[in-house]
């Protein structure tokens, strides 16, 4: 039984994680490709108890570092407890949102030093990262415009210049990471799912690929 793959989609709030989440499974099953899907912070009943305390209000500020560390607390809980797991039993694990978040949100949304990130990620992946990643991005006043009539959490209601700063994150993440693909959400649904199709597509061609050569 060959190990499964992590396929993560990424992008701060209203770029359409949700629905194009949809057409990511709805390929693996025409694929017939095994999978489950889960999210970031949360996934298991610990990490998802860390999600309500980060995602709540409170009267008390929370520091930048105690939010990168809660994220990383509910991560390590996440991918011990299933992604890991899941992965060795075959099953490809699609997550909306895991590490790239917090280089964008923590890193360069709260301006915690990327070395602490950097520190965090080796202890707790110990050099594990996603497969392929999705990468929706659309102009910060855009992706607001698209959650002003929902309730919104704690970072959720973040000013225009905090989402200006997670976008230049995820945007420089995506310069450098080969298995990150940038998909313009500003397109109708459309044309954001074909591209996501044609990413998934290429991915899977080049395992079936890379199979064919081990075989040899």
């Amino acid at each position: 039984m060959s190990r499964g793959r992590l396929i993560t989609l990424e992008g701060s709030e209203g770029v359409g994680k949700s629905t194009n989440l949809d057409v990511v499974c709805e390929f693996l099953e025409e694929k017939r490709i095994r999978f489950t899907v889960t999210r970031e912070p949360g996934g298991t009943e610990i990490a998802e108890r860390i999600r309500e305390l980060l995602l709540s209000e409170t009267t008390e500020i929370m520091d930048g570092l105690t939010e990168l560390l809660l994220m990383f607390a509910a991560r390590n809980q996440h991918l011990t407890r299933k992604i890991l797991p899941e992965l060795d039993q075959g099953l490809w694990v699609v997550s909306d949102r895991f590490t790239d978040a917090s280089y964008a949100y923590q890193a360069f949304g709260r301006s915690v030093a990327i070395e602490k990130v950097d520190t965090l990620r080796r202890l707790v992946q110990d050099g594990f990262n996603p497969d392929l990643t999705l990468l929706l991005d659309v102009e910060p006043d855009v992706s607001r415009g698209r959650i002003s009539d929902r309730e919104l959490d704690r970072i959720e209601k973040e000013n225009l210049e905090f989402y200006q700063r997670v976008r230049a994150g995820y945007l420089d993440l995506a310069e450098k990471l080969e298995r990150i693909k940038l998909i313009d959400a500003n397109k109708n649904l459309e044309s954001v799912g074909s591209e996501i199709r044609r990413h998934m597509s290429e991915f899977i061609s080049s395992l079936n690929h890379d199979s064919a050569i081990a075989d040899r």
